[in-house]
Parts: structure tokens; sequence; C-alpha cells
């Protein structure tokens, strides 16, 4: 709409690789979000109008403001008070603030609004369009050019416009206009007029449209003007809402019949170097709400986003298109689906592809639009986005109608991390994380914490977007087994901001291959969630590929005990009302695939236990290849070929007995099969469904007219081990992972120390038993002793490993570079009356030892001699640190708070 838009690129400053945090003084010339996005996402304080901002243009560091308002007001905790603004302010673009030009635009009858705002090429001269009959006193109508150095209107410029001017766009020498008139100046012209840009006097430009018109822009080589609105037809010829025009006479350059639905318009048009973008706004069903990039060698298409969601504003700015809008639905351009509205976004100039630039509004007053306009301005060499409209908050705070956006200084962290950790085998473990959400870095750097040291472990980098935040994972190839280890994961975005430590992730490393997850990751599972996590909302994918994590719906209830497998995996509780877990990934499902799961319930209203559907927290328009239960207790399994095609098990067969259940559905090239608990119940000659891009949900979505459809669409009850393979399991398959799920697991016992303490040769009477440390050197001697009781075997099963683990104190220096040897204890000793002098014997050889423990309070652990161990159980059992150097390692006692549970020796049994 504005020509200044269009060359916006000029504005453009190098920018480093550093940040700084903006105030309301200029922004450091200097940035650190991610290529090609040029602006945080960091609402700058900013002076707000009472109404709605219709119109942007800037000139000289200064931010012209247009709309329909009576005041203008400092943003929350800023200073000054409110003050007059009729339908005008000027504001500094560095500071947000009102400068000292001041204009009233004002009308005899009916409310005045400026809808539109442009700078003459040399930014001298403003021009205004939209419904008024004065600025200042000075009589004018409908559009009117302001001297920018004194704030001044320009009385050689009157034009006579007899209706609302919308768009304005200006050359050297003509101010295009469109919008609601039939005349200029007493002389016919429809919806779009041309005068000059001195004189106002009317051109022979002629571009009549049917409809009104809404934007008008200016090639860069000014030979054509783009013009865009709701009209059907220009100069009599059918080109609906788009069309490009001869800039001396308005004749028709291009045409674009049918190209934009009939129900959509043309809300918004700028230029660039390569080609010009609308933005586009539709009523009722089939409408087009998005994006179109256009050509200006041939002013042919270049692209379509046909996001849903009426684009009310294009921008752009160094390769990258920035947009206004309330975008709610992008399942089209294969992004995410109809839900919560976004209404800032952008995309390179190139493509449809969102980049990771998110802040957001409200939908606002007046007409719920949200933003409606943007432009950028710069001040002292740096630029920044200025975005006005109906919205009444930024961010989620409040701020109306008017915010700007800086070049530099990105201060907003990332999300915290929601982290989870899993092992199956002896020998690694591996940490899970939901990418955080950053809404101006989609490339963050993720470090990996272990048993609370203050050094990473482990160091990821990984993508995510506002819509698409994948499931990133590190493994821990060090753990040993029978060993609990504890993880913690920060989020760090390129400027350094960094997230708060996620909630402690634990496990214990198996000392042998967890049977029943191994068996389902080596069948191939592409997706699986154990449900093991201990908070909202990350369920984590346990397949090998790691990639299809799923987010939980209204609160599920996590870590059901016990679960449908033998061992420490829970399950998931679902409410069969609104709670459900949907999956984070948008996928298509091939013509091979199984379901499987297990569930308990003991409910008469049916649900869905898992399907597929294309949606994700609202109900889907698209589902099948689903698995849900009767009222009476019956399990369906259904694919749609136009038809709906199910199995159900029969009669005698009900499962809402609440027992643990499992189940599984195959599609395939030999058609659909059910089995439950181990046992096929039933098979369809059916081997196609319905083809489309969606989402796996386990605990409910939409059944609605499938057969024996229940009174719920939710599951009531328990779910565990769902998994989706992209291939048929065999029987032979089904019936194993069946009977692995009651196989019996290793248990783990903890123990923390029944007494500890230390000797020390410097103090050689003094007893050191409830001092809340312990100590260890060769050279003078410290000496650590601890005694656990240790329990006998639990029947039909033995010792497989057993595990010792300290803490390092807080104090400086309290690691150690030497090895220390965990030794048994020979003599009798207590906690309250060992010393120096009366310490115990040690025997030999060493159990394990620790080679090296480095600064850091953290947990750090040896493996025992199982042999050794073994012959203690039943008993209590005295250990020695010791060491034979002379640099000293500290530790939390068992009466330290901080010990955390520490000395503590872990024991694993299991089955011979």
């Amino acid at each position: 709409m504005r020509r200044s838009r269009g060359t916006a690129t000029a504005l453009a400053l190098s920018l480093t690789a550093s940040a700084t945090v903006i105030g309301l003084g200029l922004a450091p010339q200097a940035a650190a979000i991610t290529p090609p996005v040029a602006f945080t996402a960091d609402a700058l304080p900013t002076w707000q109008p009472n109404g709605v901002v219709w119109a942007l243009a800037e000139a000289g560091g200064t931010v012209f403001v247009g709309g329909t308002f009576s005041a203008v007001r400092p943003p929350a905790g800023g200073g000054g008070s409110e003050r007059p603004a009729v339908n005008f302010a000027a504001l500094d673009a560095a500071t947000g603030a009102p400068t000292s030009c001041s204009l009233d635009f004002t009308v005899g009858g009916g409310t005045a609004t400026v809808r539109a705002l442009t700078l003459s090429p040399d930014k001298k001269t403003l021009y205004a369009g939209g419904y008024f009959g004065a600025v200042n006193g000075t009589p004018v109508s409908s559009i009117a050019a302001i001297d920018v150095a004194s704030c001044t209107v320009k009385t050689s410029f009157r034009p006579a416009f007899a209706a609302t001017v919308r768009a304005l766009a200006v050359t050297g020498d003509t101010v295009y206009a469109g919008g609601d008139f039939l005349t200029v100046s007493g002389q016919p012209r429809r919806r779009f007029a041309a005068v000059g840009a001195s004189d106002g006097a009317l051109k022979p430009f002629t571009a009549d449209a049917d409809e009104p018109g809404r934007a008008v822009d200016v090639t860069p080589d000014g030979n054509n003007v783009v013009l865009g609105g709701d009209f059907f037809t220009v100069n009599g010829t059918n080109t609906h809402a788009l069309a490009v025009v001869n800039a001396k006479s308005g004749a028709l350059t291009k045409a674009y019949p049918g190209f934009i639905e009939t129900n959509s318009v043309v809300k918004d048009i700028a230029t660039d170097a390569t080609g010009f973008y609308t933005g586009n706004e539709g009523t009722g069903g089939g409408v087009f709400d998005g994006r179109i990039a256009l050509d200006l060698s041939d002013f042919n298409q270049r692209w379509r986003d046909t996001c849903l969601g009426a684009t009310q504003a294009v921008l752009p700015y160094q390769n990258v298109l920035y947009s206004a809008s309330h975008a709610h639905d992008c399942s089209s351009v294969g992004e995410y689906p109809d839900g919560q509205r976004h209404h800032l976004l952008a995309q390179p100039t190139t493509s449809v592809g969102k980049l990771g630039w998110a802040p957001d509004t409200n939908d606002g007053i007046g007409e719920g639009i949200g933003p409606r306009v943007m432009t950028v301005a710069s001040k002292a060499g740096a630029p920044y986005l200025w975005v006005g409209g109906e919205f009444t908050t930024v961010n989620g705070a409040a701020q109306q109608s008017l915010t700007r956006f800086a070049s530099t200084g990105d201060t907003g962290a990332p999300t915290v991390p929601v982290a989870s950790a899993v092992s199956f085998t002896p020998g690694e473990a591996q940490v899970r994380w939901r990418t955080s959400l950053d809404l101006d870095d989609s490339a963050l750097t993720y470090r990996i914490y272990r048993n609370g040291s203050a050094t990473p472990i482990g160091t990821v980098t990984a993508d995510s977007l506002f819509f698409k935040r994948p499931q990133a994972s590190w493994t821990d190839t060090t753990a040993l087994a029978g060993q609990t280890y504890t993880y913690r994961v920060t989020a760090t975005d390129a400027a350094g901001n960094t997230s708060a430590p996620s909630a402690t992730a634990a496990v214990t490393v198996p000392t042998s291959v967890d049977a029943y997850p191994n068996a389902v990751r080596t069948d191939g599972a592409q997706q699986y969630w154990r449900y093991d996590e201990p908070a909202l909302p990350f369920v984590a994918d346990s397949s090998a590929a790691g990639n299809q994590s799923g987010v939980h719906l209204n609160g599920p209830a996590l870590r059901q005990s016990p679960g449908a497998v033998t061992g420490a995996s829970t399950a998931i509780g679902f409410n069969g009302t609104n709670t459900q877990v949907y999956g984070d990934k948008r996928q298509t499902v091939g013509s091979s695939y199984s379901i499987e799961t297990w569930f308990k319930t003991n409910t008469t209203r049916g649900g869905k236990l898992v399907g597929f559907g294309n949606n994700q927290a609202r109900g889907s328009s698209q589902y099948d290849k689903h698995i849900y239960m009767t009222n009476d207790g019956r399990l369906v399994y259904g694919v749609y070929t136009g038809a709906t095609r199910t199995i159900t098990t029969g009669n005698a067969d009900r499962y809402n007995d609440d027992k643990w259940h499992h189940v599984v559905a195959t599609q395939g090239p030999g058609g659909m099969t059910l089995y439950v608990d181990g046992a096929r119940k039933g098979t369809l000659n059916v081997t196609t469904h319905e083809n489309f891009t969606g989402y796996w949900h386990a605990g409910g979505d939409n059944l609605n007219a499938w057969p024996d459809r229940p009174t719920s669409d939710y599951w009531a009850g328990l779910l565990d081990e769902t998994a989706v393979y992209p291939s048929v399991l065999s029987a032979a398959q089904v019936q194993n992972h069946y009977a692995l799920a009651s196989a019996p697991a290793d248990s783990v016992v903890q123990l923390t120390a029944a007494e500890d303490t230390y000797a020390n040769a410097g103090a050689p009477g003094t007893n050191y038993g409830t001092s809340g440390s312990l100590a260890v050197r060769g050279t003078s001697l410290y000496a650590s002793y601890l005694r656990f009781d240790l329990p006998a075997a639990p029947a039909g099963t033995v010792l497989k490993s057993a595990t010792l683990s300290v803490k390092t104190s807080t104090m400086s220096g309290a690691g150690t570079t030497d090895t220390v040897s965990v030794v048994p204890v020979t003599g009798a000793w207590t906690e309250g009356g060992t010393t120096y002098d009366n310490r115990p014997g040690l025997g030999g050889p060493a159990l394990g030892s620790f080679p090296g423990v480095p600064d850091g309070s953290a947990v750090h652990t040896a493996a025992l001699d199982t042999a050794t161990v073994v012959s203690a159980l039943g008993s209590a059992y005295g250990l020695a640190l010791t060491s034979t150097g002379t640099d000293a390692l500290w530790l939390w006692s068992s009466e330290a708070a901080a010990g955390e549970g520490t000395p503590r020796l872990t024991l694993t049994f299991g089955t011979p």
C-alpha cells in the first residue's frame, strides 16, 4: 500500500552476533537471532493509542501513526500521562515516545479516520488518506499533504475525494489512491485515481473498478501500478481483487480472472526488487486468506501460502516476508492444523515455509482482527519493526494497537526443556526432551548435566518452531549397569539467553536388556509412547528413531502404577471427557502399518483408544485407522475407504473388566487383522485406508458416524506401551510382545548408609560421626567408613550388580585427582565412637574405585565386585574409602541435607 514499505530494504544494516538489552534508548548495532530473521520477538516500550491503528509510515527516525483514536498514553510502567492525539500521532522510532508533531484529523459529520499514510521518495512530504474534512482546522477532502519538517498542511495540495481513501502510493510526481470514492475533484474516477504530488491536480490515469480499492503499490521501475481490493472488474475487464495497470494511463497490463477466490479480497500489497506480495482476506467457506508472491518479470505467481486466517499486511524486508494476520490453520501448506490464532509470522520471500519469528498479539477490539499494518523505521542506524492494529496485548502483556520490535537486544530466553531419561540396555542411558520454544530463534543449543554437576556432559543443537517442536535426545554411553543417574537440560539461544534447567530426570541402567521395550524397538516401532513421564506436557518417543513424541492435552493422570509391563514402567490415565495425547509431528501413514497398545478400563461409555486424525488439540474432521471400545466392552478396529470398514470382537469378548489387555491392529497387502491378548480376533480383506496427513492420538478423537459409536469419543481408563509400526507385525511378534509383558523384571534396591564417619590423622582423638562430611586422603590420612544393612536376595533371584554412589561437597576443591578405592572393613567400629586412634582395619582386594573426581558438587558412582557383595547379603556390611595420594576428597555424609540420599548402595536383583 505504501511505496516506502516496499523499499524498506534501503533501511538494512549489517547485524553482528551479540545481543544487548534494549530499553527506551537507542538500540545497539548488534544482533543474535536465527537468520534470516532480522528482528527479535521482544516487544519494546511504546506509547499507545486508545483506538485502532490503520496506517504507519516513517521518515527521519519518526514513525507516523494514523487510525481511529483520540489520545495516546505511555506504555505500562512508563513515564508521562495521556495526551490528545486525534487520529494521528508522531512517535520517535527509537524510544516509542511522542514527538512535537501534532495534527488533528477531523470531520464535520460522522467519525473521522486516517486509513493510509505514505512518504514522498525524498521523505519530505507525508501523504495521508482516510475519511476527514480538516487537518488542524485546514479544510481538506479525505486526503492531505503534510510538510514533514514543519508538521503543517500543504495548502497547495487540495484534491477532493468524495469518499474514504484507503490506500496510497507515491512516485516523484504522482500520488496514486484507492478507496471507496467514485469521483475526484468532480471528475469520474471509480475507486482508483492519480493526482499530482505537488498540486493535487487530477491526472488522466483511469483504472475504474466496480468495488472498493484497498491496496496500491508502484513497481520499482515506475512503469506499472499494482491494485488490490474487493473488485471484480477494472476498466470493464474481469480481474478479481488484483490487477496490474499502466502507471500513466491506468490501462490493464495484467488481469487475474479466477486467480483469487470470489469470496476473498486483497487487503495489502508490498513490493521489493524481485516481486510483489499480496495479503488476502476471505469470508465464508472455501476462502483464500493467505499470501501470494508474484514475480516482477512477468507478474505471474511465485508461490501461494494458503494458510487460513485473514492476512491484513505484508512487508518484505531483507528477503523475509513479515505478515500480520490471524493465521489459525496452515495444514494446507504442511504446517499446523486448525486451532490457535497466530498473528505475526515470517517466511522467506522465496517460499511458504515459516521461519522462527512468532511474537503474538490478541484479536483485540473492533472487528477482532489483531494487527493490521507494519512498517520498518530506522534511527541512528538501527531498524525497528513497527506493528499497528486493534490488538490489546502483545506477547501476553497489555499494550494497545501499537508495538515495535528491535533488530538487536534479544532478551527472551527459550522455554524450559521438559526432559525424561530412559535406559533399555546396560552401558547407556538416553536423555530425551521436547525442543524448547523461542519466538525469535529456531536454532537452539541444549546442554545436558549429569548428577548435579555444573559442567555439561553433552551438548546438542536442534531446530524448533512454535508449531514444530520435535524430540531431541542425547545418549550417555558412559552409564554403568545398575547405576542410577540424574540429568537436567538447559536451552540457550544465539544471544546466550539460557532457560532454567529442566526438572531432574532419573534413570537406573539395567544390568541386562529390558526385554519388552527391546522387542518393540527391534520389531521396528517408529513411534513408541511408554507414558513414564513425571510431568506435563511432553510424551517421549522411545522408538529407535525417537522423533515421534507426543503432547498431553488437558492433563491426563501420569505415572499410574502398576503398568501393563512387569517392572518400573508406568501407565497413563484418561478421564473419558477431554484428556488425550496427540502426536507432535505431522505425518502420513503408508499402506502397511500396525497399531499396538495395552489398556485397562471398567467404563460402560466406550471411547477411542488409539487413532489417526488430521487435527491435534481440536477434534479431527478426518479420522480413521483407529481402535475404539463400544459401550458394552467390545473392541472395534476400523479404516475409512469411502465407507467405514471395521472388525469387531465377538459378543463373548468384553474387555471392560478392569484388567490389563493387549490389542494390536494391522493393515497391509494381506488386509486387516485384529489381535487381542495375543490371539487373532478377526480379519478383513481391505488393503486401503483414507490417505491424509495428520497425527496419532491416544485417549480420544472424533468417532462421528462410525459403527457402534460409543457414548464417549474419549477413553476412560488406562493405556500403556502405545506403539505404531510402519509394517505389519506377524502373529508370532504379537504373541511374543504379549508374553514378554508378564516376564519377571529386575528389582532395584537402594540403601542409604546406616552409619558413616571419617578418621583424621591431624586430629587423632576426634570423632566426626555427626559432622555432615566425609573425607579421603592418603597423606596425611583421612579415611571414610560406611555401613549398609544389606537385604537377602529375593526368592528366585540373584544379585546382578552393586554400585556405590557418593556426592562431593560444595567446598572449593572438594574433588580429587587421585584414585579413591572402595575396600572392605575388617575391624569393628561405630559412627559415634570411631577416631583416628581406634579406626578399624581395612581388607582387600578393592571392590571398586573412583578414578579421580572433578570439583563441583555432583554424584559419582563406582561399580563394586558383585561376587564379594553377594557373600555379605543379609548382614551389615562395612566399606571404607581410602587413597594413597595427597589431594583430599570431600563428600557429604548421610547426615547432610545436601547429601540427597548419599552415600548410597544400589543393588539390582534378577532371575539367574
